[in-house]
Formats: C-alpha cells, structure tokens, sequence
C-alpha cells in the first residue's frame, strides 16, 4: 500500500508513539462488562512490534458516545489489555490535561500508557479537516510529547474526527498492522465480489445503513439486502407498520423521525430488492413467543426473527457467492433470543460462499458461536468496511496519504 506510510516506513526505535486503536467493545448493559475482546486481540500484532522498538507506547481509543449508555471510562479496557499483552499497562483517567502529560513524561522505554475515553473531549465527534483538528488543545498539547503517530483503528477510518486524523497533520504517520491488513485485504476481495452477493444487516443501529443500502443496490455492488435488527424494523416503520410503544422509542432514540421519510423512498425504490422480516420472537411471561406480522403493534419487545423469516433467509443466501454480515439478527446474548443469529450465521459459515463478518456486535456473535474460523474474513470495521464497499473514501485513510505526501519530520 505504497499511498500511506506503514511500520515498515518509520525508525519509532527508542521514541514515543501515539497509537490511536478502535476499542470500542460491546458491553454488558447491566455489568458493563467486556462481552468480547475480538478487537483487542486483532491490535496485539501492532503493540508488540511498536514495544518491541523499545519505544514508549500511549494508546488512545473511545468507547460509545456521550449520552449513549455504553460512554464508559476505558479502565475496564486497560485491564483486558494487561490479561492480553501480558504486561503491565498503565492507565490515567485523563486525556490531555495535567495527569495525562504527566504520565506520558514519566513513561518509560517499553512501557505502555492507556489514556481515557477520547470522547470525553467535547470536539473529538466533531467532522473538520485534519489541519482544523490538529489546532485544537486536545492535539497541540499531546503532539509535543511525541515522535510518531500510528494509526491502527480501521473500524473507525470512515470519521474525520479529532484523534483519528488531528496528529497527522502535525506528526510523521503512518498505518499500524491491522489497518494495513484491512486495507489490503478488501482492496483484493471487497471491490469485485463473486455474484451474487448478498448484504445481511442487523443490529442495533441503522442510521447509516439506510444510505449504504442505497448506494450498494444503486451501484449493483449487492444483488440482494436482507435486513433484521433495527435496521428491519426501521424499514417496517416507514413502510406504516405500527411496531407497538416500546419498539418504536427504541427507533427513535437511535434515529431522526425525518429518517423515515427516506427510508420509505429507498424502499420503493428497490422493493424487489430488500428482503424485511415475517415474524418476530418476543418474551412473554419470560418465554420466547413468535408473532408474525399481521399481529403487530405488540406491546413486547421484538427481539428476534421467527422461524418463517429464518427459513426466508436460508432460500436467499443459498444461491450465495459472497456474503456480508454486518450486526446479528436480533439479542444473540440473550440464549432464548440468539436462534436467529446463530442459525443464519451457522448457514452462511458453512455454506461455501466468500463471507465477511464486520462490526463489534457481529464479531462478538461470531465468536460466541465458534465461527471465527469459518468466516472468511472478519472486518473489525462495521461503518468502515461499508463506505469501503460504497466506493467512498475513509477520511483516516485519506489523512495518512496526506501525511506521507507531506513528510513531516519532527526534531527534538
């Protein structure tokens, strides 16, 4: 990948590394506990190859967004990390003020340094140019205490926001291990996969995925977009399906009402095209009940598909050349709730066909069900392995070809 910078191209021995990683994790939303380290694991390469220069290691990452309930402190990742590298890993509950600077002027060669939770800055979601972001005090007070920024957060490459792109703009960068690995990987498979190719969206978001889903159909890249999770009953809400009061709060907390608008336009556009839901599991007098579609607005929550749907799905993936997994269908950790998921994954791992799994949820599914080694390849990214399919630039990317063009060489 001759366009940006990798390991290969920097001498970090002996100096101080900012390494910005994706740790956002899917967490326990009672515990708040790890449910999977898929994405600490697949960093391990990157960190033990920048320790082993003897350098100085300071790790930044985010963990969900302000106002959303998994916006935790990363002591919790710190820990995990330790358990991982097998090593002690210091963490300050700071990010660039006093504590911060202090640790990382106290740090030692070899030694690791997590900072917290990037996005407790209140400008780090904000999209501005690598130039605008590198004047804000959160970078201009790191970047003096540094040599080299690495760059290995892949899952997040489709944001232009702050940590991501604000230090290469004002320090030698380049790509760590995984990035690189991500890039070359869906540069050879993702730009012509075998037809027909199928996208399966889940999970529990889907304001995005509404505009990938155009792309990809208007662009022929999918041939055909099934659709479970959110993502579902979004499309089922704006096509005037009443979901019933709590599955239509649990839409609008995660989206806009105008979003619906458009959703409806999508649809009509490539109806034939999208494949929605027949039936639905609900708990009710906690067991797992399936209810179909002519029975909605429920007063339960839906949170799974039912047997008709999975049966739909398995007719549509068996013609099959390449598959995207992109969120499970519905609360995998939930064992009444995780049949869909596990039933269609199982399927598509062991169908033959060219499979990508991308995204924290669908990784730690995968996972869960033992099929890490069944997936042809697992994309740490969700948002980024899409705009990557859609044909669009990833401003992290972009950011690190910019960086190598201008060659920055910074002098103590």
């Amino acid at each position: 990948m001759g366009e940006f910078n990798t390991l290969d191209d920097l001498n970090i021995e002996n100096k101080t590394v900012l390494l910005r990683v994706d740790f956002n994790m899917p967490l326990d939303k009672n515990s708040f506990e790890i449910l999977d380290t898929t994405r600490i694991k697949l960093v391990l390469p990157t960190i033990k190859e920048i320790i082993n220069k003897n350098t100085k290691i300071v790790i930044l990452a985010h963990q969900g967004r302000k106002g959303s309930w998994d916006f935790i402190s990363l002591d919790k990742h710190a820990k995990v990390l330790k358990k991982l590298l097998t090593k002690e890993v210091k963490f300050v509950d700071d990010v660039y003020d006093y504590k911060a600077k202090n640790a990382i002027e106290n740090l030692d060669y070899g030694e690791v340094l997590l900072l917290d939770n990037v996005r407790k800055i209140p400008y780090e979601i904000e999209k501005k140019t690598a130039i605008e972001h590198s004047k804000t005090e959160f970078v201009q007070s790191l970047y003096p205490l540094a040599d080299f920024f690495v760059n290995d957060a892949f899952a997040a490459a489709h944001r232009a926001q702050c940590s991501l792109i604000g230090f290469t703009n004002v320090l030698p960068s380049c790509a760590g291990r995984l990035m690189e690995k991500e890039l070359k990987t869906l540069e050879r498979i993702v730009k012509k996969p075998d037809k027909p190719c199928i996208f399966l969206f889940g999970g529990a978001k889907f304001s995005d995925t509404v505009v990938t889903i155009e792309r990809i159909l208007m662009n022929k890249i999918a041939d055909k977009v099934i659709l479970t999770g959110l993502p579902a009953l979004a499309f089922l809400k704006a096509n005037g399906y009443n979901l019933g009061e709590k599955n239509e709060s649990v839409l609008l907390k995660e989206g806009k009402p105008e979003q619906f608008k458009e959703i409806k336009k999508v649809y009509a556009k490539f109806k034939d095209k999208i494949y929605l839901p027949k039936d639905f599991a609900i708990s009710k007098n906690d067991m797992r009940k399936e209810i179909f579609l002519n029975e909605l607005p429920s007063e339960y929550n839906l949170f799974d598909i039912g047997e008709k749907t999975i049966g739909d799905i398995k007719d549509i993936l068996k013609i099959a050349k390449t598959v995207f997994l992109s969120g499970p269908c519905g609360v995998f950790e939930n064992e009444k709730f995780k049949k869909g998921t596990k039933e269609i994954f199982n399927f598509v791992a062991y169908s033959g066909s060219f499979s990508i799994a991308g995204g924290g949820h669908t990784i730690a599914a995968v996972e869960q069900l033992s099929l890490r080694d069944k997936i042809s390849h697992i994309s740490t990214g969700g948002g980024s392995l899409e705009k990557f399919m859609m044909g669009e630039k990833l401003p992290v990317v972009e950011a690190l070809k910019a960086a190598k063009n201008r060659k920055i060489i910074k002098y103590h």
